[in-house]
């Protein structure tokens, strides 16, 4: 390793960020709206699980703003990448899924994403939709939110951003 303590830390910290880049893309959660409950506690496991090998045996202050500014640093530098490279955007981020097109919809899309039809109907709803046969294109955006464009020319284009799993509400209180 490094001899430097805090070049050690940011070094680690990098390779910790590095990690949970590649293992969240394995894992297939697109955006972190998609998370239920196990999977916040599964992150909040992993993060308590490899905060020593981010700062070692170093539980300083100045460590600790060291790792987080190393963090802080390589996910700027990993989105200013991912906008300039194309390859590194493909690779990472997923592509926008059809759901519904012209009122049929795709089962396979919604089985891949992980969304129930209870979710898409939810989804509709809240865009004034009632039926599928009125979609002409429901879309599972980048970003975790779900826009629905039906073909009644009275209702407006609008975006259902998919919520956190119901029992997560208690962990505010």
């Amino acid at each position: 390793m490094i001899n430097d303590p805090y070049l050690n830390i940011v070094f680690r910290s990098v390779c910790v960020y590095l990690f949970m880049i590649i293992a969240l893309r394995i894992f297939g959660k697109k955006e972190l709206s998609q998370l239920n409950t196990a999977d916040v506690i599964l992150i909040l496991l992993i993060s308590n699980s490899v905060q020593n090998a981010m700062v070692g045996n170093n539980t300083t202050l100045l460590g600790g703003i060291v790792a987080a500014f190393a963090l802080f640093i390589i996910n700027i530098i990993f989105k200013k990448t991912m906008l300039r490279s194309k390859f590194i955007k493909e690779l990472l981020q997923d592509k926008p899924e059809i759901l519904i097109h012209n009122g049929k919809i795709d089962f396979k899309a919604l089985s891949k994403i992980g969304i129930s039809s209870e979710e898409l109907q939810e989804a509709m709803r809240e865009h004034g939709v009632e039926h599928y046969n009125e979609v002409k294109l429901a879309m599972f955006e980048i970003d975790g939110s779900i826009s629905i464009i039906s073909g009644d020319k009275n209702l407006k284009q609008t975006h259902h951003k998919r919520k956190i799993h119901k029992s997560l509400g208690n962990l505010n209180n």
